[in-house]
Order: structure tokens, then C-alpha cells, then sequence
């Protein structure tokens, strides 16, 4: 990643800090729809600020900046590992594919 690069949103990757998956597996969905509303369809849907993805082969959650302080003390308390994830200009999910999606 660039130095200059602005950063558009996080990854919280379901592995903890010594190495271990995070339990429950279902993590990321049920903390995803804590952040879930009905939408106008009358159907639950996920917040524009927060998915469930996967990311070379490991289970994680992307969220932006508006969702950050809640979801990182989450990670925080239960020790998930947290990185960057996509810069400004990038307009692909490139190699993360969205957990749910029908389309």
C-alpha cells in the first residue's frame, strides 16, 4: 500500500491474536446485523458500513470509518487481529467476495 494512500475502510479478520479462529463461526453475520436495518423493501439488510467477507480464505468483517470505533472495541475485547483494507482509489473488493450476496 502506498504511504500517501488514504484509507477507506478496515478489516477485522476472524483469527485472534495467538493464531486461533474466532468462535462463533457466524461471528462477522451476527455482528453484522447488529448493524442491520429493514430496508425499503420490508427485508433486513446489512448497513452500507459493514460486511461480511471472506479474504484469502480466512473469514473477516469490512467496515468503514463510520462504524470503526464501535466494531474495533469489539475486536479489541475479544483479541481479533485488525489490518487495513481497501485504499481510496480502489473500486473493486478484489479478492473478497461479499458472504450472502445472491446477485
Amino acid at each position: 500500500m502506498a504511504a500517501n494512500a488514504e484509507v477507506v475502510e478496515f478489516v477485522i479478520v476472524g483469527t485472534t491474536l495467538d493464531g486461533k479462529a474466532f468462535r462463533p463461526s457466524d461471528w462477522a453475520e451476527r455482528l453484522c446485523g447488529v448493524m442491520s436495518a429493514f430496508g425499503g423493501d420490508h427485508r433486513m439488510q446489512y448497513s452500507p458500513f459493514v460486511h461480511p467477507v471472506t479474504s484469502n480464505g480466512e473469514y473477516c468483517m469490512r467496515l468503514e470509518p463510520m462504524a470503526y470505533r464501535f466494531l474495533l472495541n469489539f475486536a479489541k475485547d475479544n483479541e481479533l487481529q485488525v489490518r487495513d483494507g481497501r485504499v481510496a482509489e480502489r473500486t473493486r473488493l478484489a479478492g473478497m467476495q461479499r458472504v450472502g450476496d445472491t446477485a
